[in-house]
């Protein structure tokens, strides 16, 4: 198994098997491999991710879930859910904030399902709503500092189909300044400007539609 973390936008892989992405990675001369779980070596690559030439990091073990126990305890971690809204067209809703085009996502709620909080986001967010959930897409994971307290955000993803025209307008408390559906044929230059997890989960997204992975 394997997860993808992002700090910063760079990557630090969580595995109990090494491939040849993997192998590849580690090449790099300013890449970290940790395989062992022990406080120190954790730690030290947390403080190697702050340079600025790192390049991305490997951490391996061969229990998967003793792994992740022991990485996320060196946080605080948080979820959410969001979507990927498809309409008949087979245009993908995005939400341009910051300066990037993103996917309404938000907080889950105390009780809340991560079904219903990423349905209430994509309406709060951009005016969305009777959309048909089709399944989920999975996780990403990124991390950020907030008052000096290290956040894990997961977020849980899913596919949304939307059957009629939308009255969309954006939630600019949240300082979402556009809301767009976006043509297959534009998807690459809008992905040219977002986030790396939200690439992640846009390309597992069409290889489960396709059946093609990317290469």
């Amino acid at each position: 198994m394997q997860v993808i973390i992002y700090f910063n936008e760079k990557p630090v892989y969580l595995c109990d098997a090494m491939d040849a992405h993997l192998e590849e990675i580690l090449h790099h001369p300013e890449a970290v491999f940790v395989d062992e779980l022990s406080t120190p070596a954790i730690n030290t690559l947390l403080h190697e991710i702050k340079k600025e030439n790192f390049h991305a990091g490997v951490i391996y073990h061969k229990d998967f879930k003793t792994l992740k126990k022991n990485f996320f305890k060196h946080f605080h971690v948080i979820e959410a859910a969001g979507g990927i809204v498809e309409n008949k067209k087979s245009e993908l809703l995005f939400i341009f904030r910051r300066g990037k085009w993103d996917l309404p996502k938000g907080h889950m709620e105390l009780k809340e399902t991560q079904e219903a909080c990423a349905a209430r986001e994509i309406e709060e967010e951009t005016g969305a709503k009777d959309l048909t959930l089709i399944n989920k897409i999975g996780e990403t994971y990124h991390t950020y500092n907030e008052f000096g307290k290290n956040i894990l955000k997961i977020s849980h993803w899913f596919y949304f189909k939307s059957n009629h025209p939308q009255h969309l307008k954006p939630q600019t408390e949240e300082d979402i300044v556009e809301i767009a559906w976006v043509k297959p044929a534009d998807l690459d230059k809008t992905l040219d400007n977002t986030y790396q997890n939200i690439r992640q989960i846009i390309e597992k997204f069409t290889e489960k539609k396709t059946g093609k992975r990317k290469r």
